[in-house]
């Protein structure tokens, strides 16, 4: 995983004004200590162990709000389903292990200077963008 220093997600929504319950504290806290990219359920799984009265409705709700104020990142890796982590400060990439669903994060300054070139070469300045590798383990004998 990335090593970078993330912003509380506490003090994010604080800094854009949102009105902050105990239980959207709970799911603020769960989000920023993922060192994963957990879906819905599983923040609800994580939630409700530390508070039971957390509906996954809340979870839901929650997570869209985080979303549409710009403080985490909807992903989706093929799975089926949207996992979330909080935007970093430092761009990474994702490489999906197709065979295991784990997710890891790496950073390249090669690969990001060969993105800038080939927009450069289309004619275009490259201000964002997101890569995602999709792979099996080199010892899989299947193929795909």
């Amino acid at each position: 995983m990335i090593e970078s220093k993330t912003k509380d997600i506490e003090a994010l929504c604080a800094a854009k004004g949102m009105r902050m319950t105990e239980q959207r504290r709970v799911i603020a806290r769960v989000l920023a200590a993922a060192d994963d990219h957990p879906d819905v359920e599983e923040l609800y799984r994580r939630c409700s162990a530390i508070d039971d009265r957390i509906s996954i409705s809340t979870v839901y709700r929650t997570v869209k709000l985080f979303e549409d104020a710009g403080i985490i990142e909807r992903h989706d890796f093929r799975d089926g389903r949207a996992r979330y982590e909080q935007i970093p400060e430092a761009h990474h990439d994702h490489l999906i292990n197709l065979r295991t669903g784990e997710v890891i994060e790496f950073q390249s300054e090669e690969i990001e200077r060969l993105q800038a070139e080939v927009a450069r070469r289309l004619g275009y300045r490259l201000v964002d963008h997101r890569l995602e590798l999709y792979a099996v383990p080199l010892d899989d004998k299947t193929g795909r």
